[in-house]
């Protein structure tokens, strides 16, 4: 799939751009970029383990990604902290290592939304800069004005230093049901710029019914909610403490652990782990947004879209002559106005209208358009009957390498498993399963209890049930392996790690 070739125009002028004076000289500017989240809504293409924001949807570069170039020689890497979770850091360290070094990793123990995310940033920015204002953004959102966008960052650094809570309106074009809103009201003396006047924010509004979306889209008032926000880090936390007090005390017993972040210790880790768990998840929008009296808004003309379902791509992709949207290795006969999205097997359509077609490795999705936001129940009860489909792709990205699942069956799993030079997986056993493996190509070097080995190619090994055991790639070519699994249980989640290069937790 294509996005227009102006938003790719306006990526390379903004890098280019002599705009970004300002906030390089705020030192105390930092973003932060949520990027916990395990959307649905574009299943088969994401899973719980390749959310939305890890998809290149538009090209090379994933969302997440485009995210970080956009604010790229506006806030440094180091002034840059990536808010996930364990189960996706190691995936998003690999992408913005593509884009650049430096950017810094909060890990949350547990997923929480949003509120105890953004929390859980500013106490860590409080400790190293007691002046920090952040620029909080979502990762999984397409902005194709980035020139405008850091324009507006500037605009909002004034508001903030005063302790107001700066907000991105967006201005709706459709009655959306999808997206909570805003009303905003009078612009603020003192505060009005040329640029963008800064409003005040009468209320926030949940996702409403179509009626009231299209009234809110007649009145001219309100505006869609980006969830894209500048403040100081001390007046986040005083909101937090005045409206969600037992959000703010769960975060003040962690205070006293944190370290900056990737830089705590296991002891550290474990202690901010039981105090997370202990606290319970709320949005920033319906725990703060929706009660403050320091909400500010700025009408922000950035080209957002919020990319929250298959229908989405009508407004961002390119079409062709008939309305459609088409990749991969397609064969169509006289579709129309469709979302055709073929991976690498061959996908034949014929006479389709307003349909939504994705096909990948192991799922395949088809519904009209009109149902696109059902996928999500979809995805929900693949999770609810178990099936793995839900969770992640036949091919899996890990800090290693990566494996590919080639078949599976009742009570066995065949996998391709590439180890990159250097690496190794963790010291682990399994209970419910053996492992054979043959290798392709390369040299592993196996651990199996107290003995180590090599074994070339055309030669293989075999891993007893409970058997401690460890795969190495000693030498400096990948080392490709085919490991066949059999036993009462095989999925991913029977491992137990005793030592791990990445400071993985056992699953």
């Amino acid at each position: 799939m294509k996005a227009p070739s102006s938003r790719r125009n306006q990526t390379n002028q903004m890098n280019q751009s002599n705009q970004t004076n300002e906030m390089n000289q705020s030192n105390h500017l930092h973003a932060i970029i949520l990027a916990g989240g395990s959307g649905t809504r574009f299943w088969p293409l994401s899973r719980e383990f390749t959310p939305k924001q890890m998809l290149s949807l538009f090209g090379l570069r994933s969302l997440f990604q485009e995210t970080l170039l956009r604010i790229q020689g506006a806030i440094p890497p180091e002034k840059t902290v990536i808010v996930t979770n364990e189960r996706h850091g190691y995936d998003l360290k690999r992408q913005a290592a593509s884009i650049g070094a430096g950017y810094r990793f909060l890990l949350e123990p547990e997923i929480r939304n949003t509120a105890p995310a953004i929390g859980l940033a500013a106490l860590h920015l409080l400790q190293e800069d007691p002046e920090a204002i952040m620029a909080v953004m979502p990762s999984d959102h397409l902005v194709r004005n980035p020139i405008r966008f850091l324009e507006l960052l500037r605009v909002g650094l004034e508001p903030a230093r005063k302790n107001l809570l700066v907000t991105f309106g967006i201005k709706p074009t459709r009655p959306e049901t999808g997206f909570g809103y805003l009303k905003a009201g009078s612009a603020i003396s003192g505060l009005a710029t040329s640029s963008a006047p800064i409003r005040r924010v009468e209320k926030f509004v949940e996702k409403p019914d179509l009626e009231r979306a299209e009234g809110y889209l007649a009145s001219g008032e309100y505006y869609w909610n980006s969830g894209i926000f500048i403040w100081r880090a001390s007046a986040i936390l005083q909101e937090i403490q005045d409206w969600l007090p037992e959000l703010h005390r769960g975060l003040s017993q962690i205070g006293p652990f944190l370290s900056s972040p990737g830089q705590s210790s296991p002891g550290q880790s474990e202690a901010i782990a039981e105090l997370y768990s202990q606290i319970g998840p709320v949005s920033i929008d319906y725990g703060v947004m929706e009660k403050s009296a320091h909400a500010v808004m700025v009408e922000a003309d950035i080209g957002w879209h919020d990319v929250g379902s298959w229908n989405a791509l009508d407004e961002i992709c390119e079409r062709d002559g008939a309305g459609n949207i088409k990749s991969g290795n397609l064969l169509d006969l006289g579709s129309q106005n469709s979302i055709l999205l073929a991976g690498s097997r061959v996908l034949a359509t014929a006479g389709l209208k307003d349909m939504v077609v994705v096909d990948t490795l192991d799922a395949t999705l088809i519904c009209p358009k009109e149902e696109a936001q059902r996928v999500k129940e979809l995805a929900e009860e693949l999770k609810r009957k178990g099936l793995e489909e839900h969770l992640i792709h036949r091919t899996v990205h890990r800090p290693w390498g990566l494996y590919t699942v080639l078949e599976r069956g009742e009570g066995y799993k065949i996998k391709r498993v590439e180890v990159s030079p250097g690496a190794r997986l963790s010291l682990q056993l399994h209970r419910h399963r053996s492992e054979h493996w043959v290798v392709l190509s390369g040299k592993a070097r196996v651990r199996i209890e107290d003995r180590v080995f090599d074994v070339d190619p055309h030669q293989s090994t075999f891993i007893p049930v409970a058997a401690k055991h460890r795969l190495e790639n000693p030498g400096p070519l990948s080392l490709q392996i085919i490991e066949a699994q059999i036993g009462e249980y095989v999925e991913e989640d029977d491992i137990e790690r005793f030592d791990d290069d990445f400071g993985r937790k056992p699953q």
